[in-house]
């Protein structure tokens, strides 16, 4: 039985938090500071293999053509998205709604002890008050020591009001897939078809036993910087884990049977956006959703503590 992905969705309230975002007048609409130019072209899409999920559309292998486009070297950073909040005043939606979701393990004694809410499908995941992208696991904590780490805790509307102040947009799943893959044809991951090479790590996702003990082999129990491990073969840094990243794309299974093959933009509309990457909460007993050709979605308004984002630019 295929697992449901590791994300939690945000009940419908009828609440709007749109806010109206302007250019940053100090950046460029040029500008690619930390950004990588890729030269686009054809590439194989998708996958067939047993490992994975047919019921989220993986499959089957198709050849898309993308045109030249830059897309950032890492997720975008607390400190990023603090300058963001700092020259807008913007308000994301978990702190508009007054909370987000957070996983069990992260909550401290004293905000354990006000949590009233866990998602019944998904109880590692708890509806924590004043959770929010600068207070990550509730009202006691902070992101001093995380600012290199990738923003969490932000919807895909708060994504792409980041990248409308940048002067960037989101990537379309079809970018993001082949901006993953790194120039490999066809592999499991970024970087080939073995986990673990030579024994090393090169991702930040769960190891031991979801979702009761982590064993942090890889160094990290949640969130690690946004430039950790090795860059994939286009310089690109944690596209497997760490956190799941929104597209531009409405979610479909069924849209590449017979959608564009040639700069796909997905569904003209739908309920879910797309998320690839996986987080450092996917399991291959749960979620084996770090594999390049995984997908997920969520609905725009939801917000978690393994959801963030990069930024892509026309060329």
């Amino acid at each position: 039985m295929e697992k449901a992905c590791c994300t939690a969705s945000r009940p419908k309230t009828g609440k709007n938090s749109e806010q109206v975002i302007t250019l940053n007048k100090d950046l460029k609409r040029t500008q690619k500071d930390n950004m990588i130019y890729l030269p686009g072209g054809e590439f194989l899409m998708g996958t067939d293999t047993k490992e994975g999920f047919s019921s989220d559309g993986e499959g089957p292998v198709r050849k898309v053509t993308i045109s030249p486009f830059y897309i950032d070297a890492c997720s975008v950073t607390n400190e990023q998205f603090y300058d963001f909040v700092q020259d807008t005043g913007y308000k994301t939606e978990a702190e508009v709604y007054g909370w987000s979701y957070v996983f069990y393990q992260f909550v401290s004694e004293k905000t354990r002890k006000q949590v009233k809410n866990v998602v019944k499908q998904t109880p590692w995941w708890w509806i924590v008050e004043g959770a929010c992208w600068i207070n990550p696991e509730g009202n006691d904590t902070t992101i001093e020591d995380r600012l290199d780490h990738p923003v969490i805790h932000v919807s895909w509307n708060d994504a792409a009001a980041f990248c409308k102040w940048a002067g960037k947009r989101l990537p379309t799943e079809a970018e993001w897939e082949y901006a993953a893959r790194g120039g490999l044809e066809q592999k499991q991951y970024p970087w080939g078809d073995e986990l673990t090479p030579n024994g090393e790590h090169y991702c930040n996702i769960w190891q031991g036993e979801f979702p009761r003990m982590n064993l942090g082999s890889d160094g990290y129990l949640a969130t690690a910087p946004s430039k950790s491990f090795p860059p994939n073969g286009f310089g690109l840094y944690n596209m497997a884990g760490n956190v799941w990243e929104w597209c531009s794309d409405w979610f479909s299974p069924f849209y590449y049977l017979d959608g564009s093959k040639n700069n796909p933009t997905g569904p003209n509309k739908g309920e879910t956006k797309v998320l690839r990457g996986g987080s450092y909460l996917c399991h291959e007993s749960y979620c084996n959703r770090y594999r390049v050709a995984a997908r997920s979605s969520n609905t725009p308004d939801s917000s978690t503590g393994n959801m963030g984002f990069r930024c892509a630019a026309d060329a």
